[in-house]
């Protein structure tokens, strides 16, 4: 069976992914804020290696919980939703199919709960 991970064009591909997310994501003024005091060279290499492990490549993911990495960032809705656009905009410029584009929200959206602040 082969992997979203493998279908997107494995590592290569998530670090353009990646690159290409967070620059759209430091030029919006609704979420920017929040990677001011961000080392984004370690941030890129974390994203990078949680976005491979998500769409089933490889594990070199060991980060914290979702909801200890976002703890105390009052992140609201809107702010959530401004990065997954982010996303999926960055996933239809390399070209990911509709299909492997709605599957991937669908798991980001599946993490709402766990970032968006209650």
């Amino acid at each position: 069976m082969t992997t979203l991970y493998d279908k997107l064009g494995g590592e290569e591909t998530i670090r353009t992914a990646v690159d290409r997310f967070y620059a759209k994501v430091l030029a919006d003024d609704t979420v920017k804020h929040y990677f001011e005091h961000t080392d984004m060279e370690k941030q890129r290499e974390h994203q990078t290696k949680f976005l491979s492990f998500a769409l089933g490549g490889p594990n070199q993911y060991g980060g914290t919980s979702m909801e200890k990495a976002h703890e105390g960032m009052n992140i609201q809705p809107k702010e959530f939703l401004a990065i997954a656009t982010h996303l999926q905009a960055t996933l239809e410029e390399l070209g990911a199919e509709e299909e492997d584009i709605e599957t991937i929200m669908t798991k980001i959206n599946g993490l709402k709960d766990s970032v968006v602040h209650q």
